[in-house]
Formats: C-alpha cells, sequence, structure tokens
C-alpha cells in the first residue's frame, strides 16, 4: 500500500530528494503567513491611524462657534509609570435653532500629549471663554456632538501602508503562483522551460559559430585583454547579483520598516499606539536581520579582495596547454589558495509531473596550490602557472536541455574569513573549431 503523501521523493543513493508534496506546502505556509501578517498589520495601520484622520479632513464640515470653557486632562499609564496632560476645549455652536456644547481640541489620532500641565495650560490660556469671539471649527454632520478646532492633515501618513501592502502583494502572489504551478501541466512547464532556455538577453549574436551553433560564444572574453596575457576571464557575477538584490531589499524593507517605525514614535495615538508599534516591531526586526546578513556578504567580498585570472589565448581545445595569470587582492593571510580545472554537466528532464535539474561533476583537476602566505594592500599576490585541456575532453555544448560547462575555481581558505570560491568560465572547442585568430597551432603552449 503506497501512501498519499510522502515526505521524500525517491531515493537516489545514499540521499533522497525532496518531496514535492512538502515543498509546496512550505510555499503555500510561508505566503500566507506573509499575507496574514500583511493584512492584519494593513488592518490595524488603516483603521487606526489614517482613516479617522482623513475622515477628519474629508468629511467633518465647518462650523461657526464660541469657545466657552478649557480644562486639562490628565492620562497615566496602567502602572502610572508615566503621566501626560492634554487639552481640551468646550464649544458653543448652533444647528437648526439647536444649541451645541461638545468638548473637544483636535481628532483623537493627533493628539498632542504634554509632559507637564504648564504646558498644556498655555494651549488653554490661548483659547479664553468669551462668548463674543468667533472660531472656525469642524463637526460631524451625522453626529454634532463631535467636533474639533483643530484639524491636521498629514498625507504622507499613507505611505505607511506600503509596508504591510508588500506582505500581502508577496503574499497573495505566492499563494496564487502555488495554486498556478500545482494546476501547470508537465507540457505547459516543459514548453516554459525551453522557451526561457532560448532567451538571452545579454548576447546580440547567438551563441557559437555558424559551423558550432551550441558552442558557446568567446566574444565575452576575447573582448576584455589582459595586461599580462592575451585575455582576462570574466568572473561568474552570480554573487554580484545577489548581493545586489540583498542591498535593494535592504534599502527598501528598512527605508519603510525604520520610517513607519518613527511615525509611529512621534505620533500621540493614544492606546492605539501600542497595536502600531507592536504591528510594526517584526518588520524592524526582519529588515535588522536582512541587513546584518548583506553586511556578513559585503565582507566577504570586499574583504576578501579582488580575484583577477587571464589566459594567453581564447578559446581553448583538448591536448592544448595555456599559461594563467592569478593575482589576488586585499589584507590576508591565505592558509592554501587552489585552482581548479572544472566540467560540470547539467541535464534539464521531467520527472513526473515536474521538471527538474541535474548538475554533476564530470571532470575535475587541481592545477594550482599554494599555501602558507600573505596578501598586503596595495601588494596584490600573483604568479603564472599553466592548464593543459585533457586530449579527449568533451568540448563546451549548450541546447535547451543540456549544457557542458567548462570553469576555472578559485578555492582560497583563509584566516578571519569564511572559505571562499570564485568561478571563472571558459570555453573549449572542439579540434578544427578554430578561428584565424585562435587557431588550434597558435594556442598551444605558452604563447601570449
Amino acid at each position: 500500500m503506497s501512501w498519499r503523501f510522502r515526505p521524500y521523493g525517491k531515493k537516489r543513493g545514499r540521499r533522497r530528494t525532496g518531496s514535492r508534496q512538502v515543498g509546496r506546502l512550505g510555499e503555500a505556509f510561508l505566503s500566507l503567513l506573509f499575507l496574514a501578517g500583511g493584512s492584519i498589520a494593513l488592518y490595524q495601520m488603516l483603521f487606526s491611524l489614517i482613516l479617522p484622520e482623513w475622515r477628519a479632513s474629508r468629511h467633518l464640515v465647518e462650523q461657526s462657534c464660541h469657545v466657552i470653557g478649557g480644562r486639562v486632562l490628565t492620562e497615566r499609564s496602567e502602572d502610572e509609570a508615566f503621566v501626560r496632560y492634554r487639552v481640551e476645549l468646550q464649544m458653543r455652536f448652533q444647528i437648526d435653532g439647536q444649541t451645541y456644547e461638545p468638548w473637544g481640541y483636535e481628532i483623537k489620532i493627533n493628539r498632542v500629549y504634554f509632559d507637564t500641565a504648564e504646558e498644556a495650560q498655555q494651549i488653554v490660556d490661548r483659547f479664553p471663554a468669551d462668548t463674543e469671539r468667533t472660531y472656525t471649527c469642524w463637526i460631524d454632520p451625522n453626529n454634532p456632538e463631535v467636533a474639533v478646532l483643530v484639524r491636521r492633515g498629514r498625507w504622507w501618513l499613507w505611505l505607511l501602508l506600503l509596508l504591510p501592502g508588500s506582505f500581502v502583494v508577496i503574499g497573495g502572489g505566492g499563494v496564487i503562483y502555488t495554486l498556478l504551478h500545482s494546476s501547470t501541466s508537465a507540457e505547459r512547464r516543459a514548453a516554459l522551460a525551453k522557451k526561457a532556455a532560448d532567451l538571452d538577453l545579454f548576447e546580440e549574436t547567438p551563441a557559437g559559430s555558424s559551423a558550432y551553433p551550441h558552442i558557446p560564444s568567446s566574444t565575452q572574453v576575447t573582448d576584455s585583454p589582459g595586461t599580462e596575457l592575451a585575455y582576462r576571464l570574466p568572473i561568474n557575477a552570480s554573487r554580484g547579483w545577489r548581493l545586489f538584490g540583498i542591498l535593494l531589499l535592504v534599502v527598501f524593507w528598512n527605508g519603510f520598516s525604520w520610517a513607519a517605525l518613527i511615525v509611529a514614535l512621534n505620533v500621540d495615538a493614544g492606546e492605539d499606539r501600542v497595536w502600531l508599534l507592536v504591528g510594526i516591531a517584526p518588520f524592524v526586526l526582519i529588515g535588522l536581520g536582512i541587513l546584518v546578513m548583506f553586511v556578513r556578504q559585503w565582507m566577504l567580498v570586499t574583504g576578501v579582495g579582488a580575484t583577477r585570472i587571464e589566459v594567453s589565448a581564447h578559446p581553448l581545445f583538448p591536448g592544448s596547454t595555456y599559461s594563467l595569470f592569478l593575482s589576488q587582492t586585499g589584507r590576508l593571510h591565505v592558509h592554501s589558495l587552489e585552482v581548479l580545472l572544472m566540467c560540470e554537466e547539467e541535464a534539464i528532464y521531467e520527472q513526473g509531473t515536474d521538471i527538474r535539474i541535474a548538475t554533476e561533476s564530470v571532470y575535475q583537476e587541481s592545477i594550482y596550490r599554494r599555501q602558507g602566505f600573505d596578501v598586503l594592500p596595495g601588494v596584490p599576490f600573483e604568479d603564472r602557472f599553466t592548464v593543459s585541456i585533457p586530449p579527449q575532453a568533451m568540448h563546451s555544448f549548450k541546447s535547451p536541455h543540456n549544457e557542458v560547462r567548462w570553469s576555472l575555481l578559485v578555492r582560497g581558505d583563509v584566516a578571519r574569513w569564511p572559505d571562499y570560491e570564485r568561478s571563472f568560465p571558459i570555453v573549449v572547442y572542439p579540434l578544427g573549431g578554430g578561428s584565424p585568430t585562435n587557431d588550434p597551432a597558435r594556442s598551444r603552449g605558452d604563447s601570449p
């Protein structure tokens, strides 16, 4: 008897792949958590902070009135840890022949509190009881007992809705994505994967040459001349984009969350301010966690310093030997620095109703290793060595469902920093696939 719900997928060797059902439940739970938290915070901000002020600004109507009295009210916390004071004035006005004398000064959400009774009394003294002097007040046409003498409008309070609103959008989008993904057929997902694989947003011409359409182009290397050798290898930019993405998240998330916190600390919302602070606190804590993660990644990238590799010729060919130049900057005590020649094979295939990506390292060779040395600021570590491509090596290959990738991997073990790896992609052509500027015969040996 088989289980309808399995925490694991099929067993592969000694490990088991994750269950598709568990993964979807985790995505759905996280999305629902974002959606619920954002909705609660949005509701609290909207009905306790935004709408009361908007209502006071848009729905209260002007009315001529007289001030006939004033008083200073004292408010104490439940544990009487602090005392604050606020102002109330009694207004008199007539509507349809009926006289009203409500107490008020400003809308509750905009109340100004004072630390001393003397400061509050100064406001009361500015509005002496005088039936001959006329003021403009604002009243609720549906309930004339609600009246204010001071009306404030703060448009920037609406910006606070962006913070919980973003959680609602992210959570709602995640729920919709999970539902659509779970109901999408395998054929549809396979078609989308093939279409995405065929797109290349950064390359003006098709990969490879006309004779070898499935070999990646080497123009990104040959367009970057080196200082010591012919070409400078590009570094895999995935970590850089990841760091940039974290930076954007830090800026926007902390900008909105800290702005909301500052507003909540300065607004006089009475008892509602406690709930407002409780709703904002998780966003601030998450923002601090993202900031710590960014600082750690930034220190790792900038503290270790830049790594540069140059090659004597490109593309590379099986059975040929090439000169390499390595440069490592920073301020480091290096326990070991190693350069590996790597070849990885990637396959995209269907398994049941899922599209899976399998990556396997098919070749790995240590071509350089240095131990126990220091890298000083302004004095980069530099060294030359060679790399030989195996005679029977499979050339680089890229198709919608399969890819063979060659690269040079720099692996460093340094003191006071986490170990780091930096990958430099290279292109290996089949024998006879060279151009006049990159003939296999010219690429052999240590030609510059």
